[in-house]
């Protein structure tokens, strides 16, 4: 099943009393660009991350947002400082008797001053932590390669319907071809009839034919067809593999635009040219697809 380059998946969990948010989008890239941001402090799930998305997902932008609450179950401890809140209640001693002043310092004064209180956060579980983030990640993730599958039953449904129209209008180049050199023998041998009429010279038969047979060879589209019938049916093979296929569409869009543009040059005749015009305009449509192809 192909996949789009294209999407966006989400879940929220509270695991082991912390809030765990994460975002997965993406968007067509030529290579696998990854980028995380995650809360403050938690920085070490980012490779981890990384290394997970880049298991299931092998080419596009990928963004990933990931939000950490902090846990309930992990005590904080404050201490004091006692030697500074020694040293500022010196000090305002000293100030007090210095210039008669009242000292009225209280708790919640002297707790105001900077440093005073230490805030230690024990130290948390990384390896539990980062199990509960894969764990929403992983949930994410698979909501955003579902939206990836939709949208590449979409892309390949409309990829297939103007490859049809190609080799329906490949059909009809086929069939007109032959009936461009009737043409070119009858409007040649009509010339060189009106040419000679006045000399009473007979027209020569077999410099006709020749002249037929290198307008012919020069016009003949047969080959190019024949591979441009080969390519749309390895197009249509890749469309059925699971694993990513994007580049190999890319090459093969390329090799059908190289046989359309020969089939261009050659073909001398206005109707065929228009055919060849709504060819390329086709391959150019499925092109825009398949640049979003995984």
């Amino acid at each position: 099943m192909i996949k789009s380059m294209t999407g966006f998946g989400r879940c929220e969990n509270i695991l082991n009393g912390r809030e765990i948010m994460v975002e997965i989008k993406g968007v067509n890239h030529r290579y696998f660009e990854f980028s995380c941001r995650s809360t403050r402090g938690y920085g070490f799930v980012d490779d981890k991350i990384k290394s997970f998305v880049n298991s299931r997902v092998s080419r596009g932008k990928i963004d990933v947002f990931v939000s950490i609450g902090a846990s309930e179950e992990v005590p904080s401890e404050v201490t004091v400082n006692h030697q500074l809140v020694a040293g500022y209640l010196n000090a305002m001693k000293e100030i007090s008797d210095k210039y008669n002043i009242e000292n009225d310092v209280t708790v919640v004064s002297i707790s105001r001053f900077p440093d005073v209180f230490t805030v230690h956060k024990t130290a948390e579980d990384e390896e539990q932590i980062t199990a509960d983030v894969l764990s929403t990640v992983e949930a994410a993730l698979n909501s955003f390669i579902a939206m990836r599958e939709n949208e590449g039953e979409r892309m390949k449904a409309d990829i297939l319907s103007r490859a049809n129209k190609i080799i329906d209008i490949v059909s009809e180049i086929e069939e007109r071809s032959p009936q461009t050199v009737s043409e070119y023998e009858a409007r040649l041998t009509e010339k060189i009839k009106q040419t000679l009429a006045d000399n009473s010279i007979a027209v020569d038969e077999q410099r006709v034919l020749t002249e037929v047979a290198i307008f012919a060879d020069k016009v003949a589209v047969a080959e190019e067809t024949v591979r441009l019938r080969s390519h749309f049916e390895q197009l249509s093979q890749f469309l059925e593999y699971s694993e990513p296929v994007g580049r190999k569409l890319d090459f093969i869009i390329q090799e059908m635009n190289r046989e359309a543009n020969t089939i261009g040059s050659k073909v001398q005749d206005a109707v065929l040219a228009h055919k060849v015009v709504d060819i390329k305009s086709e391959i150019e449509k499925i092109r825009e697809q398949v640049q979003n192809i995984e």
